[in-house]
């Protein structure tokens, strides 16, 4: 019994490796564009409800309006791609700054509110932010804009028209950058804050925590990653409008994927968007037009059945799996002791 610990130490670092190895072989050995694309999604989505973890499931400031920042990473490095013809890779700081910017002018009102006050001011936000670019002329208005198409296919300019191989290398690095800035906030004092603040943030307050400031910082660096993926998303598609960056569905499904997952978890927005993005990619493509809306049915049942029966999401279950075994194999060596 004494090998066990370390056998299964060692399993779990070479199943880790299958699976890195696995992932980063995939383009190579799926060449078709749609299961390239099912994993480009996989990744930006897991990067972008990782980013909402941070403020949500760590915070506990339960954001539904986080598809502004989304946005603004989007058209700022579009904008800039048109009028002063940069490239995107400085599209995706600027965008960033800015979502920083906004986040901080959003946070002063809405932080002073608490629980479903504060979700409800989030999605007034969203809905504001996505009319005000409506109306905008100079930002495209609801026509959109698109992306100016350069020629031939270059990293600089982050577009890729033969293959959609390289995207799914550079969504892959969104989403180990989340990951990773996660991993480290998790681990570090003020992660350790964070989760103070989301348990009770006037006992946290009573023991010297600055809570204001704390909740600043976690939705300046949610705001910051999301405004990456959303330059990202600009040019994948090479086209963006309000209704694709702004909308309210939007803000929800980032909080389904990490609600689905596990909140307050490093891999639980992962796990999520690989179960909840091949189910809405395969729906879209088996019954097209016929199942319009169908996404936004199978995202309401899906937050009921969570609510329910599974609030701490994949990650709780298996971890209350995890703990169920240890206790039956306890349980079974004692009685055979």
């Amino acid at each position: 019994m004494a090998a066990a610990g370390p056998v299964r130490s060692v399993l779990k670092r070479a199943l880790a490796a299958i699976v890195v190895l696995a992932v980063l072989a995939f383009p190579l050995v799926f060449a078709r564009p749609f299961p390239r694309h099912v994993m480009i999604m996989i990744f930006l989505y897991g990067a972008l409800a990782t980013a909402w973890n941070v403020l949500a499931g760590y915070c506990g400031q339960i954001s539904l309006g986080h598809a502004v920042y989304f946005g603004i990473g989007a058209y700022t490095s579009t904008l800039l791609i048109r009028e002063a013809a940069l490239t995107p890779w400085l599209g995706m700081p600027a965008g960033a700054a800015l979502a920083v910017l906004v986040s901080q002018v959003i946070g002063y009102p809405v932080f002073r509110l608490r629980g479903h006050y504060f979700a409800i001011a989030t999605i007034g936000v969203g809905e504001i932010v996505q009319t005000l670019f409506i109306n905008w002329d100079w930002a495209g208005g609801a026509r959109g804009l698109f992306v100016p198409i350069k020629r031939p296919d270059s990293l600089l300019n982050l577009q890729f028209h033969e293959s959609k191989a390289v995207y799914y290398y550079i969504a892959l690095g969104l989403l180990a950058l989340a990951l990773g800035v996660t991993h480290w906030l998790e681990r570090s004092r003020r992660g350790y804050v964070f989760r103070a603040i989301r348990e009770d943030q006037d006992a946290a307050a009573s023991v010297g925590v600055h809570v204001a400031r704390e909740k600043h910082v976690a939705i300046a660096v949610s705001a910051a990653l999301t405004a990456l993926g959303g330059t990202f998303w600009a040019q994948y598609v090479l086209f963006i409008d309000p209704e694709s960056v702004f909308p309210l569905s939007l803000s929800i499904l980032i909080s389904l994927v990490a609600v689905l997952g596990g909140v307050g978890s490093l891999w639980g927005p992962v796990l999520g968007a690989a179960i909840l993005v091949p189910l809405s990619e395969g729906t879209r493509v088996l019954l097209g037009g016929t199942g319009k809306a169908l996404d936004l049915v199978i995202y309401g049942a899906l937050i009921m059945l969570i609510a329910v029966f599974q609030p701490s999401g994949v990650i709780g279950l298996a971890r209350r799996f995890r703990r169920d075994r240890r206790q039956a194999t306890g349980a079974a060596q004692a009685s055979s002791a």
